[in-house]
């Protein structure tokens, strides 16, 4: 397992260290949660890096605001073309 460091300000650590628990680990949270969104990161590649169950990421996600599995605009486009040539318009 890697680690990966990086810096802040003093009274920008402090300010987090005082509204939350664990800055390390809400930082590691936030960027791979980041990295996933950005489509770096598998599903089970994040379940992994956070140590969670399938039920518990899923959650997270919703927490982070990441929706998952919405179509992509050509996929809208190609069923949007497929119902208009079923009902005949």
């Amino acid at each position: 397992m890697a680690t990966i460091v990086f810096d802040l300000p003093d009274n920008v650590r402090e300010h987090l260290s005082s509204i939350m628990a664990n800055v390390d680990s809400a930082a590691k949270e936030a960027a791979v949660v980041e990295m996933y969104r950005q489509g770096q990161l598998s599903h089970g590649a994040l379940a992994e890096c956070l140590g969670l169950a399938r039920d518990e990421l899923d959650a997270l996600l919703k927490r982070h605001h990441v929706v998952e599995d919405l179509p992509t605009v050509e996929e809208f486009d190609q069923a949007l073309a497929e119902i208009r040539r079923i009902l005949g318009r």
